[in-house]
């Protein structure tokens, strides 16, 4: 183990009633990357990444967070700790407005998150560091907008501010591109790229022409199990990928 990995697992496994969905997992995530985790439908990538953000608790193997043993904490505990999950329900709230939305997220640093009877002219003190978050995200100009009236893709940017707020170390992104169009798409790809200096990311993603733009290394599961490791340069041309998982995305479209 070395101080370049922000995030080890080691022999990570989860059974369901004799069904194994995460099997013998050892992971690296190298500090300041971006890093995917991939393969076809089935392949444990969800059950991982619940195991890796603790909603779920290993049947046995160990999770490390800068070298801190995280295996049976909490989705709080890791996020206090600068390991955040995003993306995966959303953050936000519809009827507010877009600051609202960051200046609530921001609170949760402040310890000041239910303290619903004093004015709101409190969070004021906020505006500068949510407006800062919003122009990171490219919202700035939408910040009186209420958010139920956004499109699909600007929500999902503002969930990021929202979870930037929390000032994650490890950002973990669950499919941040599902079900938008191209659009959003290379909307939210950029955003990712933007976000990720100083930060290290791991995502669960199914575009692979979101995969092979962003990430620096990529795991590959199949069956619960590693299959190969490596850049996409590396990891798309090894035969049994080809077979498991890329096959039938030779044109580089969303996987299955």
């Amino acid at each position: 183990m070395t101080q370049d990995y922000i995030l080890s697992t080691n022999s990570l496994t989860k059974e369901f009633k004799g069904f194994t969905a995460v099997d013998d997992v050892n992971l690296n995530i190298e500090r300041g990357t971006i890093h995917a985790l991939i393969g076809p439908n089935g392949a444990g990538k969800t059950t991982c990444f619940n195991l890796l953000t603790k909603f779920l608790t290993p049947t046995r193997g160990t999770i490390l967070f800068n070298g801190k043993d995280i295996t049976h904490k909490t989705p709080t505990d890791i996020a206090k700790m600068g390991m955040v999950r995003s993306f995966q329900i959303s953050a936000v709230f519809p009827h507010l407005s877009v600051m609202d939305n960051v200046r609530i997220a921001l609170q949760r640093k402040t310890g000041t998150s239910f303290h619903f009877w004093k004015s709101d002219k409190t969070l004021d003190v906020l505006n500068d560091r949510a407006m800062e978050l919003l122009e990171e995200v490219g919202l700035g100009k939408w910040a009186d907008t209420i958010t139920v009236e956004m499109p699909y893709g600007r929500k999902r940017a503002l969930e990021l501010a929202t979870t930037l707020a929390l000032e994650p170390e490890l950002l973990l992104l669950d499919e941040p591109t599902q079900g938008m169009g191209h659009e959003d798409v290379e909307r939210v790809m950029h955003l990712i790229k933007k976000v990720s200096a100083g930060r290290t990311i791991l995502m669960v993603e199914h575009n692979l022409h979101v995969v092979s733009s962003l990430s620096d290394r990529i795991t590959v599961l199949q069956r619960g199990a590693v299959l190969t490791e490596g850049p996409y340069e590396e990891v798309s041309q090894n035969p049994q990928v080809r077979e498991a998982y890329m096959g039938t995305e030779a044109a580089g479209s969303e996987a299955a």
